[in-house]
């Protein structure tokens, strides 16, 4: 199963044709997406389920239908096991950004981190996921297909939010912070967390 972000609402991919009686379940080869959506963004649909029976072709169906923007981004910790967040557009977002012709994903996911953010010394320490969400540009719809890694950097300088790019803040957030700003921020990034962020029950096991 997949879950593909129309704003904050999940468009899901998955091979169930009966996914619940909240949600309008549609063949994926067949169903026009665009116009599925349009909806979405109208705020006349909300829960909507495209199928097949295989689940290879999920995806492979839903980049037929929209021009694919591939980016990198990074979940980055320091030595004090806290987590790099930037602020833009009044939400807070991991640092991503779209991958340049002839580079490699890894490259881009730290190229964009370090510029967005200033952090230097950044090393990869594992793939984590991809996400999916649908964005204009230009008038038409495109699917971002973000490759997100963990990091790690021992920098302890001065943090720089690339303020062309509409970043107003770049931040390090401990447990309680990161938790706080999850609540301002997207549902394609909130699935990058583990359960102890997103609970507010949990106990602060990161000071």
């Amino acid at each position: 199963m997949y879950k593909v972000f129309v704003n904050d609402i999940p468009l899901i991919l998955s091979t169930k044709k009966d996914f619940g009686d909240n949600y309008v379940s549609l063949p994926i080869k067949k169903v026009r997406i665009k116009r599925i959506i349009k909806k979405i963004i109208k705020g006349e649909l909300q829960h909507v389920n495209l199928y097949h029976e295989k689940e290879e072709k999920l995806l492979k169906h839903l980049y037929k239908k929209l021009r694919v923007v591939t980016a990198g981004g990074g979940m980055v910790f320091n030595d004090q096991n806290e987590v790099l967040f930037i602020y833009r557009k009044k939400r807070w977002d991991l640092p991503k950004g779209k991958t340049e012709k002839n580079e490699s994903i890894e490259a881009s996911a730290i190229r964009e981190v370090e510029e967005e953010t200033g952090v230097e010394g950044l090393e990869i320490t594992r793939f984590l996921q991809k996400t999916f969400h649908i964005f204009k540009r230009k008038g038409r719809l495109r699917l971002k297909v973000t490759y997100w890694y963990e990091m790690h950097t021992s920098y302890t300088g001065e943090l720089r939010p690339e303020t062309k790019e509409d970043i107003v803040k770049a931040k390090w957030k401990n447990l309680e912070k990161s938790r706080k700003a999850l609540q301002k921020s997207y549902g394609n990034i909130k699935l990058l967390f583990p359960e102890e962020y997103l609970s507010q029950h949990s106990k602060d096991g990161i000071a």
